[in-house]
């Protein structure tokens, strides 16, 4: 037990990324990924059930490149912007990032503000681009 102590004392930056990552894992293992979608899923919301895609990553990445009719509410003020969702409180909400990371948590804020129908998008914004699926630009 004392080498396991001295060893966490010497190597602090790789304890604290094993507890990061474990504790990541957990936080997946637990939501199960269930609210998850893949791109092409996220086509057929948008498509056929009029979901809304919400942007949370900062302005300047968002005007570089974003999922068409995308909303861009940055994550980090996010909490506040809650209310502007209202209006479509009653179709699905698709959120995104850049990898998906972010938006999970933007996810876990809507479920508790009593959003149903939200999901994250797997892999976000480069899973979206590398399925070749379409993206808009802000000028």
């Amino acid at each position: 037990m004392a080498q396991l102590l001295e060893f966490a004392g010497n190597h602090l930056l790789l304890v604290t990324s094993l507890a990061a990552v474990l504790a990541a894992l957990i936080t997946t293992s637990l939501t199960g990924g269930k609210n998850n979608i893949e791109p092409q899923q996220a086509t057929l919301l948008i498509n056929h059930e009029d979901a809304v895609v919400v942007d949370v990553r900062p302005m300047a990445d968002f005007n570089g490149g974003h999922i068409v009719n995308a909303l861009n509410i940055p994550i980090n003020g996010f909490a506040n912007q809650i209310g502007s969702l209202d209006k479509h409180r009653q179709k699905p909400i698709i959120l995104s990032c850049r990898s998906g990371n972010q938006s999970q948590f933007a996810l876990r804020q809507l479920r508790k503000a009593g959003f149903e129908k939200v999901y994250n998008l797997r892999g976000g914004i480069m899973a979206w681009q590398a399925a070749n699926l379409p993206t808009a630009r802000k000028r």
